[in-house]
């Protein structure tokens, strides 16, 4: 293009000393040209501006006044929003009862639990809480989205969205999971082990999570999602971050990660949705774990999201949902990438699920799921018993499942994506 515009300034000085001359020479299609090329050029620039104009409005829409900022060491900018700003109350249903509508007294967790397990027993497992900084009470951590962010993804209302799932094999989405499905489910329980899993371009990504699931894989899908997730399209690095989802149709327009739209209500000043988990598990080495816990509260209805050992994080309050409303027909465990490659080049992604290593190799060399556990319609916190395993493409990633004592039901997923066995 810059070519493009050299020449036409030779043109147009060749014209000027042409004119001078006496008009002894005239050409209009040279003119003509350089016209087109400065009216195209002018396009483009204001087409550049009017999507900054739309990134920047976006912006301004999903960040809130920050009560103060902490900037974090790997980049990112947190800031403490006053509680009853938060993006939750855009959402329609919930406009007009804030701050009313956040639920003050704690929910009812189920019976049987128990504060045993040494999962993440504080809230510093994020590297922004490394800063030393800390938000305020009546506020809650949120990460900024900037610019940059959204430039990253194909569009601005896709920013933040899930590409559609239509089922457990479409769309590139590949899965190596563990589910209950057959009766009601008010909630479900797990510890699971965090890595840093490769994920090869910003058109895919790895994550390990929990799905509680009501409705068809058509289009009224009801899911609320929590875990882990390595995404380089959705935060610009490769480090695993806490995350959460949520959908009631399928994917299509309802939704999003973390609080990038409005619905999930967080009341917890110290954990920030999206941020950086810090540390991870190694290779033979120490295995970090963090718990989580979804559940549907008896007394509002509510589906709370606790994260560890008792810490909770927030709630999907229950009118953002339709079959999900009352209870859910499944609950899930497990690994999920996306492998963009298949459709282009015909050979598997080398993205890698969990560890990036078969659940065959066992504990410190594998990921892993334990402690499996469901809530049932009375509030009551109960071992999974009839537990099922898929691995859609088990030659690329893989599960394995076991019961002890100690672990009660536990599952072993993931692998390397493209190798020998996976072409």
């Amino acid at each position: 293009m810059a070519s493009c515009f050299s020449m036409a300034r030779v043109f147009l000085a060749f014209l000027v000393v042409a004119s001078s001359l006496g008009h002894v020479f005239s050409s209009p299609l040279l003119s003509d040209s350089g016209d087109r090329q400065r009216a195209n050029h002018t396009k483009e620039i204001q087409r550049l501006k009017l999507k900054l104009r739309r990134i920047n409005a976006y912006l301004n829409k999903i960040n809130k006044p920050a009560f103060k900022t902490i900037q974090s060491p790997d980049g990112d900018v947190i800031d403490c929003v006053l509680s009853h700003l938060q993006p939750a109350f855009d959402h329609p249903a919930l406009q007009g009862q804030k701050p009313h509508f956040v639920q003050e007294d704690p929910p009812e967790r189920p019976n049987g639990y128990k504060y045993t397990e040494a999962v993440a027993e504080s809230e510093s497992f994020q590297l922004w809480a490394d800063s030393g900084e800390s938000c305020p009470e009546g506020t809650v951590p949120i990460r900024r989205t900037r610019q940059k962010d959204i430039q990253r993804a194909s569009s601005i209302t896709r920013y933040g969205r899930r590409r559609v799932r239509r089922d457990s094999t479409g769309s590139g989405h590949e899965h190596a999971v563990a589910f209950e499905k057959g009766d009601e489910y008010y909630g479900a329980k797990a510890s699971l082990n965090v890595w840093a899993p490769r994920v090869c371009n910003e058109y895919e990504f790895s994550l390990s999570q929990i799905w509680i699931i009501s409705g068809s894989f058509g289009n009224d899908l009801n899911t609320i999602e929590a875990g882990w997730q390595v995404s380089p399209e959705l935060y610009g690095d490769n480090n695993p971050r806490f995350f959460t989802f949520w959908t009631t149709d399928a994917y299509r327009a309802t939704g999003c990660y973390n609080l990038l739209c409005s619905g999930f209500i967080q009341t917890n000043n110290k954990v920030a949705i999206g941020a950086a988990i810090s540390p991870t598990s190694s290779y033979n080495g120490r295995q970090f774990e963090i718990g989580l816990m979804v559940w549907k509260d008896p007394k509002h209805g509510n589906w709370w999201l606790e994260l560890g050992s008792g810490i909770l994080v927030g709630y999907w309050p229950a009118i953002l949902f339709s079959h999900l409303r009352s209870h859910a027909n499944m609950i899930q465990f497990g690994g999920e990438i996306v492998n963009s490659r298949s459709s282009s080049s015909g050979l598997h992604t080398s993205t890698q699920m969990g560890s990036g290593h078969f659940a065959q190799q066992g504990f410190g060399k594998a990921a892993y799921f334990r402690n499996l556990q469901r809530v049932d319609w009375d509030n009551n916190l109960l071992p999974i018993t009839n537990l099922r395993l898929l691995a859609d493409h088990s030659n690329c990633y893989d599960i394995t499942q076991g019961r002890n004592n100690l672990w009660g039901t536990y599952f072993y997923y993931g692998g390397p994506g493209r190798n020998v066995r996976c072409p």
